[in-house]
């Protein structure tokens, strides 16, 4: 298998609330396990947050729909115009990159949300932008919408937390990482958790391939042949 091939063919793991690191955010991650039809919440915050692992996590499970930044928006418009029964869960990714069409059909939504929040109909709304409610490049009626019930902002991992949380991963795959290796990921690789457990399983794979231990040159070996794709530090040579 060749290097170029090996973090395509090893995206992150399936997202789930399990595998989320919450870190400051378990009000927010609390808010999700208990989120019930007839009850709304919008998470907003920086890239690389988790916004999109957690409407993942809950709006890819059966009877749920997710509808992410690159989706067709045609099934929000079905759903709000049309007399079928709603999903058990609406999830809506980037918001603010929906055109009037998705936004008005969003709008729509959170209408029927609510009308049916106390009647067998019920369903949840999970929606997801970068910005507070109010601060969203939407149009203001759905911008009201968007606080009608739970609002939480997600923060990143701090340096230390990304730590904890990458030791503890390669810990449960049986893998030891010098401190060398740990902190020039940390360092100069993305800060998303998710790439993060990426580069752990690629790091991994390509390890048992080559029959070496994991040490800081078989780390740049690895990346030598994704250089034109992988995120560095701009001053530090593979």
């Amino acid at each position: 298998m060749s290097r170029q091939l090996i973090l395509d063919l090893l995206p992150p793991p399936r997202p789930t609330l399990e595998n989320f690191i919450a870190a400051g955010n378990g009000a927010a991650l609390q808010a999700l396990r208990e989120l019930q039809p007839g009850r709304a919440v919008y998470l907003w915050g920086p890239p690389g947050a988790g916004r999109t692992h957690l409407l993942r996590a809950l709006g890819e499970a059966p009877d749920c729909l997710y509808i992410g930044a690159t989706d067709d928006p045609a099934p929000l418009n079905e759903l709000a115009t049309g007399d079928a029964a709603p999903p058990r869960l609406v999830a809506v990714d980037d918001v603010g990159s929906l055109g009037p069409a998705g936004q008005a059909a969003v709008f729509a939504l959170y209408n029927r949300w609510r009308a049916a929040a106390h009647t067998p109909q019920a369903y949840a709304m999970l929606v997801a932008g970068e910005r507070a409610p109010m601060a969203m490049p939407l149009r203001e009626d759905l911008r009201t919408r968007l606080g009608w019930d739970l609002s939480f902002r997600l923060e990143l991992l701090s340096d230390d937390e990304r730590a904890a949380a990458l030791a503890s991963r390669a810990a449960e795959r049986g893998l030891q990482l010098s401190a060398e290796v740990l902190n020039w990921v940390l360092t100069h690789y993305a800060r998303d958790m998710g790439k993060l457990t990426a580069l752990l399983d690629a790091l991994d794979r390509y390890s048992m391939e080559k029959q070496r231990a994991i040490t800081l040159p078989l780390l740049r070996e690895l990346l030598a042949g994704t250089a034109g794709t992988v995120s560095t530090h701009p001053d530090t040579p593979l």
